[in-house]
C-alpha cells in the first residue's frame, strides 16, 4: 500500500448523497473546517504534527505511521488558493472557520500557527473566519497573544482542545482565557467529544465540563465542537439549558445522523425543536477525508424541514458571528 493510499479520499455511491429533490441550494457557513491546505498551513503540518495525533490517525488507518509518512501526505494535499475556493464554491460554502492550534507547552509543538491562519484570512477576508489557538499553559503570554490576534489582527474567536492540553474544560487554568473571551466579545470553540489519541482519556472532552464552564461564565459564547459525541443527549440538554452554548457538528458524516444505533437520535429530536437555533454545521473535511461537496450534500439530504436546515447550515452561525448576510 502506498503512503498516500492510507488517506485516499473516497467517493460516495450515487445514491448516498441524497436524491436531486433533496439537493437544495441552501448556502453554508462552515463553522469548523478547521484546516485548509493552503501553502502556509501545509508548511505547518509538515513541520509540527503532534506525536499524539500520529497515534490518533493509526486508529483509522490500522497502520503505524511515521512523521515522514504524514509529511508526505500533507504535501500531497497542498493546493492553490484558487483551487481551495473552487472546492468551497462547489459545496455552496460562503464562509469557513479556520483556526490555529497551539498546545506547545503540553505537546511540544505548535500544530497550526496563528500567523499562517492570518495570512490566508488576509488574502480572502470575505471567505475565511480566523480563530486563534492559544497555549493555555504558557501563562500570561498566551493571554497577551490572544488579545493581540483579536484586537490587532481581526481574529473572531478562540479555539481550544482540552485533550491536547491534558486538562478538562472546567479546569481553572482556562478561566483567564474564558474571561478574556467575554472581555473581547468573542466566542470559544472547544473540543467536546471523545478523542482518538492513545495517551489522553476521552473524558477530557465530556460535555459535563461545558455545563460547569457555562455556569461560571454565563456571558461566554461556547461552541461545543463535535456536538459532544458520543454524549449527544447530554450536549443537547446543556445547549438547551444555557443561552450561549451551541452544538457544532464538525467532523461527523451527516449521512450517519439518521443511522440506527449511531447515537444521533437526540440531535434529530431536540435539534428540530428546543435547540433548533443552537445548532451550527462544521464540515471537518480535512479530518474525515471527505470533500466539502459530499459532506454538504449529505447535510442537505437529511430528513429535516427546509427552515431547520437553513438554521443549522447558516442562519445560526450568522447570528452568532454578528453577520448581516453571507454573500
Amino acid at each position: 500500500m502506498s503512503r498516500n493510499s492510507l488517506f485516499e479520499v473516497k467517493t460516495l455511491p450515487d445514491d448516498a448523497a441524497g436524491t436531486p429533490e433533496h439537493r437544495t441550494p441552501t448556502p453554508v457557513i462552515d463553522m469548523w473546517a478547521p484546516i485548509v491546505p493552503a501553502t502556509e498551513i501545509v508548511d505547518d503540518l509538515r513541520a509540527g504534527f503532534p506525536a499524539e495525533q500520529l497515534r490518533y490517525l493509526e486508529v483509522f488507518t490500522k497502520t503505524r505511521l511515521t512523521p515522514e509518512q504524514f509529511a508526505a501526505y500533507a504535501e500531497s494535499l497542498r493546493r492553490s488558493d484558487d483551487a481551495i475556493l473552487a472546492q468551497l464554491d462547489a459545496a455552496g460554502i460562503r464562509q469557513s472557520l479556520i483556526t490555529g492550534f497551539d498546545e506547545h507547552s503540553t505537546c511540544g509543538v505548535t500544530f497550526v500557527h496563528n500567523e499562517s491562519v492570518a495570512a490566508l484570512a488576509a488574502r480572502h477576508p470575505d471567505r475565511f473566519i480566523p480563530f486563534a489557538g492559544a497555549d493555555v499553559m504558557s501563562g500570561t503570554s498566551g493571554l497577551d497573544q490572544l488579545e493581540h490576534w483579536v484586537t490587532d489582527r481581526g481574529f473572531r474567536g478562540l479555539s481550544l482542545r482540552p485533550f491536547m492540553i491534558g486538562r478538562p474544560a472546567s479546569d481553572p487554568a482556562y478561566f483567564p482565557y474564558y474571561a478574556k473571551c467575554v472581555e473581547l466579545g468573542i466566542p470559544l470553540s472547544i473540543h467536546t467529544s471523545a478523542n482518538w489519541t492513545r495517551t489522553r482519556p476521552s473524558e477530557l472532552g465530556h460535555p459535563r465540563h461545558i455545563d460547569d464552564v457555562a455556569c461560571r461564565f454565563p456571558e461566554l459564547t461556547i461552541l461545543m465542537s463535535h456536538a459532544g459525541y458520543p454524549w449527544v443527549l447530554e450536549a443537547c440538554l446543556i445547549a438547551w439549558k444555557h443561552p450561549n452554548v451551541y452544538l457544532e457538528l464538525g467532523a461527523h458524516r451527516p449521512r450517519y445522523f439518521t443511522a440506527p444505533g449511531a447515537g444521533w437520535d437526540a440531535l434529530l429530536r431536540f435539534g428540530q425543536s428546543t435547540i433548533r437555533d443552537k445548532v451550527v454545521y462544521g464540515s471537518g473535511a480535512f479530518l474525515i477525508n471527505r470533500s466539502y461537496q459530499q459532506l454538504c450534500d449529505e447535510m442537505r439530504a437529511l430528513p429535516v424541514d427546509a427552515a431547520t436546515l437553513e438554521q443549522w447550515l447558516w442562519r445560526n452561525a450568522a447570528r452568532l458571528l454578528g453577520l448581516s448576510d453571507i454573500d
